[in-house]
């Protein structure tokens, strides 16, 4: 089985992207999910901000005492 949905793909770069076939194949994976605008979004929260955020906003009724 694949990783990569090439249908999905190809119909992205070239109608979406406008790429003409060899310019679509010529691109590696990671340059067309670049292309394709992946990597624009935020950052997954890392752990620091997920302790920051259960110390500012604590479960309640939570006594397990871990932090």
């Amino acid at each position: 089985m694949s990783s990569f949905d090439w249908p999905a793909l190809m119909r992205a770069g070239m109608r979406g992207a406008g790429l003409k076939p060899a310019e679509f194949w010529a691109l590696t994976p990671a340059e067309l999910l670049i292309l394709l605008g992946a990597g624009t979004g935020e950052a997954p929260m890392a752990r620091a901000r997920l302790q920051e955020l259960s110390r500012a906003f604590p479960d309640e009724g939570a006594q397990d005492g871990r932090d």
